[in-house]
């Protein structure tokens, strides 16, 4: 299956990018942006990360093939400020991160990602950590699995299938992304497994995000980030789940903001502390409508663009 990179041209002019800058791609996936980046700096450095080897190994022989300028990390990108100061970087001119699983983890079935391929529950982004999706499903508590569904899939009927898992379990372990799928269509009213979509969609975002800790791993890299970034410098984030874009949209609005003063304490003009960052969007950037007619996973994509101005 052809791989597509959200919002590409919108990305690279978000970047602002320069010849001779430091670039992270926080996210390399199957390279799609990284290349792109790397075209446009010659006399700059890339530096791109990903928790999944697989994505590593695959990756390179096209970046070779535009340069040698990059290094490959692997690593999850929430290590950005711990792995650039192995290699002697506190600062950059630009970070990309395109949230959320890349075309090929789902494409492939047996990475257990995806509700449309019989595979033993994973969802692993890195292959070498143990916890998996199939343990949340077999050791999670009701209570917990349910919390996990309604939070982070925002699943309505997160307390029957939570009911219906820890029934099954009971009898013997759910193993496979199919028996999940079974238990979930157990539990869902006819009203909803008529509607368009796949049942099962929110039960394994919610399991997928749990797993990688998506959410505390996203805090993590935008604060230190921000901390990273060079004068000039600018942050692009693609998010496609609603949660995501609030901790970005909150992250970002943190730092772009006057700090509060006491209105009752008078000060002068220069006393008053002005932000150093500033919105490039005030709302999210979506896809084009051209990218939407050939890419069915960039209709749910938010881009917003942050800038270092001193």
């Amino acid at each position: 299956m052809k791989h597509y990179s959200v919002m590409m041209k919108e990305c690279l002019d978000g970047l602002s990018i320069k010849k001779n800058g430091v670039y992270v791609d926080g996210t390399l996936g199957r390279a799609g942006h990284s290349s792109e980046i790397l075209k446009l700096i010659p006399d700059g450095k890339l530096i791109s990360f990903d928790r999944d080897q697989q994505a590593i190994l695959e990756s390179k022989d096209k970046l070779d093939n535009i340069g040698d300028n990059y290094l490959l990390v692997h690593s999850n990108f929430s290590n950005l400020k711990e792995e650039l100061k192995k290699l002697d970087i506190t600062s950059f001119d630009g970070l990309l991160l395109d949230l959320g699983v890349s075309s090929p983890q789902f494409d492939e079935g047996e990475r257990g990602f995806s509700y449309r391929y019989d595979a033993r529950l994973d969802m692993r982004m890195d292959q070498s950590q143990k916890f998996d999706a199939h343990t949340i499903v077999n050791t999670y508590s009701q209570d917990n699995l349910a919390d996990i569904f309604y939070r982070y899939g925002d699943e309505s009927f997160a307390r029957a299938i939570a009911r219906n898992i820890e029934k099954e379990r009971s009898l013997a372990p759910i193993d496979t992304t199919f028996q999940l799928v079974e238990i979930v269509k157990k539990s869902l009213p006819a009203k909803v497994l008529n509607k368009k979509g796949h049942p099962a969609k929110k039960v394994f975002q919610a399991l997928r995000m749990e797993v990688n800790s998506e959410f505390q791993e996203l805090e993590k890299v935008l604060q230190d980030a921000i901390e990273m970034l060079n004068i000039n410098g600018r942050i692009c984030v693609i998010s496609f789940h609603s949660i995501e874009d609030r901790l970005v949209k909150e992250a970002f609005q943190k730092v772009t903001k006057p700090k509060k003063v006491n209105p009752r304490l008078p000060m002068l003009d220069f006393e008053m502390e002005a932000p150093k960052y500033r919105l490039i969007n005030k709302k999210p950037i979506y896809a084009s409508e051209e990218e939407l007619e050939e890419n069915h996973r960039s209709h749910s994509a938010k881009l917003r663009i942050l800038e270092r101005i001193r």
